[in-house]
């Protein structure tokens, strides 16, 4: 059986540059190599924490754009919407069934929500928490075992809703037959995690991200925000650790890399080790920025490239739930 690569991306938000560095390129990279590639918007996904319609939308349009603009290539990938496959979500019942609710008990998510109500002094420990939020990972259960998905890249927070998908597809298989392949947890470490602007993981929720796309005096003054210690122009410097050094390599080429290294070494002025930043961001992100615009400035050409990687997606799914629908007796 050759590797089926599985990746969802939760679109509430638009992409930042830690959101290319820890997934994008790490995702683009795989489908060069010899797997079948599937990429997805998990927009019903991002029903749990964005309520804005309109906001949904524009997001899932921002990250399909994105990631065609970085270089996805649908030829060597099917990449579609979540909420196109409507399979994933009868599929997502019936792996309910046979699913204990103590495995979800113990999700990360649900934990941590009920952990900070009752820190509170909440009467209610599920105060505020919703079956969105508690079911997360049966959904995500869902998406990788309706393509029967060998590997899912994820990142360390993650692994353990790859052991749920992978007890629950063990406990299906225990209770109809063998049917679905336990999936695998791929965790790259050579993928970086990017700093914010204020040192601590770049992060919407922390409000501290560069946008992918900022261009011009807005990438400026965003870099610009970057925090740095006090230490005088003249004075060498330490790059490891180093938000600045950090961004600039996860963009840049060995040898500059190497050669902004030798500046901290002699001795750089923290502004300018910003410009050179700024230069490098936006030399880098020169063309995949134009190719974003154009993308964006033609929605019609992202749907239908969407729509043609949903209909694919479907042909595989449509049968497989059958099967599925067969051997429980429906």
């Amino acid at each position: 059986m050759s590797n089926i690569i599985l990746t969802g991306i939760t679109s509430s938000g638009t992409p930042h540059i830690g959101n290319y560095v820890g997934a994008i390129k790490p995702a683009i990279d795989q489908q060069n190599q010899n797997h079948h590639a599937m990429y997805f918007i998990a927009d019903y996904h991002s029903l749990i924490k964005l309520w804005d319609a309109k906001l949904r939308q524009q997001y899932g349009m921002e990250i399909a754009a994105t990631w065609l603009a970085m270089g996805l290539d649908p030829a060597k990938t099917l990449f579609y919407k979540q909420s196109d496959i409507p399979e994933i979500l009868e599929l997502n019942w019936i792996l309910t069934t046979v699913s204990a609710k103590g495995l979800l008990n113990r999700a990360h998510a649900y934990k941590d929500q009920v952990a900070k109500n009752v820190e509170a002094g909440d009467k209610d420990p599920d105060a505020g928490i919703t079956m969105g939020l508690y079911c997360y990972p049966m959904l995500m259960a869902a998406d990788i075992l309706m393509f029967n998905a060998t590997h899912v890249p994820v990142g360390k927070d993650q692994i353990q809703h790859i052991e749920i998908a992978r007890d629950i597809a063990a406990r299906f298989n225990h209770v109809y037959g063998e049917i679905f392949h336990l999936p695998e947890a791929i965790i790259d470490t050579k993928t970086q995690t990017l700093p914010g602007l204020d040192g601590r993981k770049m992060s919407k929720s922390y409000g501290n991200t560069i946008p992918l796309f900022a261009e011009g005096p807005e990438l400026k003054k965003s870099i610009m925000k970057i925090k740095t210690n006090s230490q005088a122009p003249t004075e060498p410097k330490e790059t490891d650790g180093d938000t600045l050094f950090q961004i600039y390599r996860a963009f840049a080429t060995e040898a500059e890399a190497a050669e902004l290294k030798q500046r901290y070494a002699t001795g750089i002025g923290w502004g300018e080790a910003k410009n050179a930043v700024y230069e490098l961001l936006e030399n880098k992100l020169a063309e995949p920025r134009a190719h974003y615009r154009e993308l964006m400035a033609h929605p019609e050409q992202v749907n239908a490239i969407l729509a043609e990687g949903a209909e694919k997606a479907r042909a595989k799914a449509k049968p497989f739930l059958m099967k599925i629908r067969q051997i429980v007796g429906l």
